[in-house]
């Protein structure tokens, strides 16, 4: 009876866990605790005795004057908390960088947390970074092609305006993916984790597939070195 019962609890959390799941993106919870869809705010807060810099919410162009601010006003802040869906690609690149900027600074993703896209890279500018079990890292590849709104506006102008947008995608797309890599190099993460995850995933969905994020595993954020392995340093 008992082992019955524990063949049946298993089986419940099975259901609960596949329930939880993203069925477009199977890597990933359906609801991720990204935080506010507002500007993302910045505040200090003590956690197990130290203080803390909680940066919750979407990633703006004002997000790197306002970090620096923020770290530069309170010289006892030695961890920042994130959680964020994202938002200015450039300015979570400027954002890691301003983050490197303070030494032994260290990023975090507590468990239960989600850092996507932009947010990726404000992450990555930790000089120490820690993504807690149950903390989500979620990649989708960088692209100007989702403005679908503009470019089916422009096709409808004709063929010229089309072919000049799409070059502006391709040259705006190109510059952003030597952006990416420059900082990875930079911020001591492997460039696989661009060719391997994050350009492999699709920035639209179609009908053949329908992923478009991915959530690493905390074997793969060890491996490509978005969390620095302190076990073998």
């Amino acid at each position: 009876m008992m082992r019955r019962a524990r063949a049946l609890g298993a089986i419940a959390a099975f259901a609960v866990l596949v329930a939880a799941a993203d069925q477009d993106n199977p890597t990933c919870p359906a609801v991720p605790d990204w935080g506010p869809p507002a500007k993302m705010t910045l505040a200090t807060a003590q956690r197990n005795g130290a203080t803390v810099l909680l940066a919750e919410g979407k990633i703006d162009s004002s997000l790197p004057g306002r970090l620096r601010a923020a770290i530069e006003a309170d010289e006892r802040i030695g961890e920042i908390w994130i959680r964020s869906s994202g938002g200015d690609a450039r300015a979570g690149n400027e954002a890691g960088k301003v983050v490197r900027s303070f030494p032994g600074m260290l990023t975090r993703v507590p468990a239960g947390w989600a850092c996507f896209s932009a947010c990726n890279f404000l992450f990555m500018g930790g000089d120490r970074r820690v993504i807690e079990p149950g903390g989500v890292f979620m990649v989708h590849m960088f692209t100007h092609t989702n403005q679908r709104d503009v470019i089916q506006e422009t096709i409808a102008e004709g063929t010229g305006a089309t072919a000049g947008l799409i070059g502006e995608i391709e040259q705006a797309s190109a510059m952003l993916a030597s952006d990416d890599n420059d900082f990875l190099i930079r911020m001591g993460v492997s460039r696989k984790l661009l060719t391997d995850v994050m350009y492999r995933q699709q920035a639209v969905k179609s009908d053949a597939n329908r992923a478009t994020r991915y959530c690493l595993t905390q074997d793969e954020v060890r491996r490509y070195n978005v969390m620095p392995d302190e076990r073998t340093g």
